[in-house]
């Protein structure tokens, strides 16, 4: 049995589990003026040399260490800074400070403790 639907702040009725178009345009709205203030992925350190560490880090560290705590074996492609570097050179290269997670860990649960308070 499904769960029932939803009705959505503008009025619409909306499928459990899934996002109003109202949603869906607000969220782009915000990225895009976050994305708008952000420095390029260059000016904040992410260049070749960068990206040579990463597939040797990678290489070293191949799984996701998030799903591996719940006993998930998966491949990581990203590599993630544990403690934001926030353009600090020395946390930026400081591999004690990395970590290898598959996308979906790096972009959901890692993105929330971020955000979190």
């Amino acid at each position: 049995m499904s769960k029932p639907a939803r009705i959505c702040s503008c009025g619409r009725i909306v499928p459990h589990g899934a996002l109003c178009e109202c949603q869906r345009t607000a969220t782009r709205e915000r990225n895009a003026r976050h994305d708008a203030n952000r420095p390029s992925a260059r000016a904040r350190g992410y260049n070749h040399e960068w990206r040579k560490a990463r597939l040797e880090y990678l290489a070293a560290h191949p799984h996701c260490r998030e799903c591996s705590t719940h006993g998930v074996t998966r491949l990581a492609t990203v590599v993630d800074h544990i403690i934001p570097h926030k353009q600090d050179k020395r946390l930026f290269w400081h591999r004690a400070n990395w970590q290898p997670l598959c996308a979906p860990c790096h972009n959901s649960i890692k993105q929330r403790q971020e955000r979190s308070p």
